[in-house]
């Protein structure tokens, strides 16, 4: 069973919670990304998602004023580089949540999605004759 630091992306796309979440949107699109690890320091403050992005669109506010801080998941679950990809698809699958951000200790490591979870998987399985 493959480890997430194996599979991880560690190029973490990073904003900060005051940054207006239009802005930040726009720059995820950009880097086609489907989450913005938010630190404050080097401290995980929370992740926004695409989920967090519709609920944030659906709400009518002006999002160009909007902080990060107002639609975030706060606190995340987060994971170890060691853990296995059927421990992460367990984290996730429980929670409903696609990205789990990586940390070893207090330090970001990377972030795993639920597709490089399931890509993992399809890549170890022996391929028919």
């Amino acid at each position: 069973m493959a480890q997430l630091r194996d599979i991880m992306t560690t190029e973490v796309f990073i904003t900060s919670a005051e940054r207006p979440i239009a802005e930040v949107t726009s720059m995820m699109v950009k880097a086609r990304v489907g989450s913005a690890v938010v630190m404050q320091g080097s401290w995980l403050a929370g992740i926004l998602t695409e989920r967090d992005v519709l609920r944030a669109a659906a709400s009518g506010l002006d999002l160009t004023k909007s902080p990060v801080s107002e639609w975030m998941t706060r606190d995340p679950i987060t994971a170890t580089p060691d853990a296995t990809t059927e421990e992460a698809a367990d984290v996730m699958l429980t929670n409903g949540f696609r990205h789990l951000p990586v940390l070893e200790g207090r330090e970001l490591k990377g972030v795993v999605s639920i597709r490089d979870v399931l890509a993992s998987g399809i890549r170890r399985r022996p391929r028919p004759e």
